[in-house]
Order: C-alpha cells, then sequence, then structure tokens
C-alpha cells in the first residue's frame, strides 16, 4: 500500500480544532472552527476525492475518536462520500491501551507498530491515507514509512493549539511533486520525503542571495 498523510493546517501551522468549536478543546484550545467558513468547493472536491480514493484508513487515537464521533454515526453514510469510504473500509488506529473500539471494520495496532504499518504496505495493494493524527504524522516521517506527505493550508493564523510539526524535531527534506491554489486561497500541495535537508557549510552575505 502506498501511504499518504492528509493534513489541514492554518498558516500557523495549526491543526487542532478546525472543524468545530468543541471538535477538540484539549489544552484549554478555545478557536475551534477556523477552516469551515474558508471551505470552497475546490477544496471540498479535492477532499471528497482523496478519501473517496483510500482503500483503508490510519488514524492516531486522537483524530480517530473525533472521527468516529462524527463520521461514524451519521444516519445514511451513503449521502456523504466521506462518509461512505470511512464506514465501508478498513480502519486502523493505533494505540497502546484502546482495546474496544465502535466503529465497524476497526483494527488496532499496538506492539511493534512499524512493523504492523510495514505488513500492510507491503502485503496489501491501494492506498492507506492518514487523516489528520498530527503525533502518529511525526512518528510515521521519523521512520521512514511516508509515502506522500499533503498539506491544505488555510489562509488563516490562528494564533494557538496543536501544531503538526512543533518547535524541534527530525529535520526531513520534501520534493514537491504538486500545488494548487483554490479560489479562496487554499493552497493543495503534494510533498515527497526526500531524506535529510542540505544545509550550507559557510555563512552567505545575504546581499549575495537576494541579488539574484
Amino acid at each position: 500500500m502506498r501511504l499518504t498523510t492528509t493534513t489541514n493546517v492554518s498558516v500557523d501551522g495549526v491543526m487542532q480544532g478546525l472543524g468545530g468549536p468543541d471538535e477538540d478543546r484539549s489544552g484549554g484550545f478555545e478557536r475551534g472552527g477556523w477552516a469551515i467558513p474558508l471551505v470552497d468547493a475546490e477544496t471540498g472536491d479535492y477532499l471528497n476525492q482523496v478519501y473517496g480514493s483510500a482503500d483503508a484508513f490510519l488514524f492516531g487515537r486522537r483524530t480517530y475518536e473525533i472521527f468516529a464521533a462524527y463520521w461514524g454515526v451519521m444516519p445514511d453514510p451513503s449521502t456523504n462520500p466521506i462518509a461512505a469510504a470511512l464506514n465501508s473500509r478498513p480502519k486502523y488506529v493505533v494505540s497502546a491501551s484502546f482495546a474496544d473500539p465502535l466503529w465497524a471494520g476497526t483494527a488496532v495496532l499496538h506492539g511493534d507498530v512499524a512493523a504492523a504499518i510495514g505488513d500492510l504496505k507491503a502485503k496489501h495493494d491501494g492506498g492507506l491515507l492518514v487523516p489528520g493524527s498530527g503525533v502518529l504524522v511525526r512518528w510515521l516521517l521519523a521512520n521512514g514509512l511516508v509515502d506522500q506527505l499533503d498539506l491544505v493550508t488555510y489562509p488563516v493564523v490562528v494564533g494557538q493549539g496543536t501544531r503538526l510539526f512543533p518547535d524541534s524535531g527530525p529535520d526531513i527534506a520534501l520534493e514537491l511533486v504538486s500545488s494548487r491554489t483554490t479560489s479562496r486561497g487554499i493552497t493543495i500541495q503534494a510533498y515527497r520525503p526526500h531524506g535529510r535537508p542540505e544545509y550550507a557549510t559557510s555563512t552567505v552575505d545575504p546581499g549575495e542571495v537576494f541579488s539574484h
């Protein structure tokens, strides 16, 4: 399977509580629902396509619980492409303590998670989509398990909340695969992890850099 992460973030990298004021108030977060007023038809079509084309889903526990409480309880999932995909296809959640998921079609991965995900990637065809799940995304990147990193960036500075990448962590070079901007200024970019970044070995005169 090809593992793709897809994350909605603000310009300042916040990914917490994008869907509504009460979606995720952990840590005293008070600015939930920042993405919804900005979603346009192009972004909606993109998200429908991404979820609709996935063959299975992989979650961190917190994102899984948010999704299960919303998408997993829809009376008629067939009326929404995202709900239809999530409710009809295999779901995997990474957790050391989660034992009895109520959302049908869910399996819990624990123990040697890297080996379990490696087996999924090696033994199954199609696409494995990781929605949200910031902690898991960082861990997957650090362990070389991500094939593509998709970022949907909304033109807003939230100013508080959990960010996709914290102040310190592994460094990873990214190769741009595709990029587009919607009519409301949402950028949709796909990257391929490309080893470690290169760093300059000597100080360069800023005037020389910006004169080119």
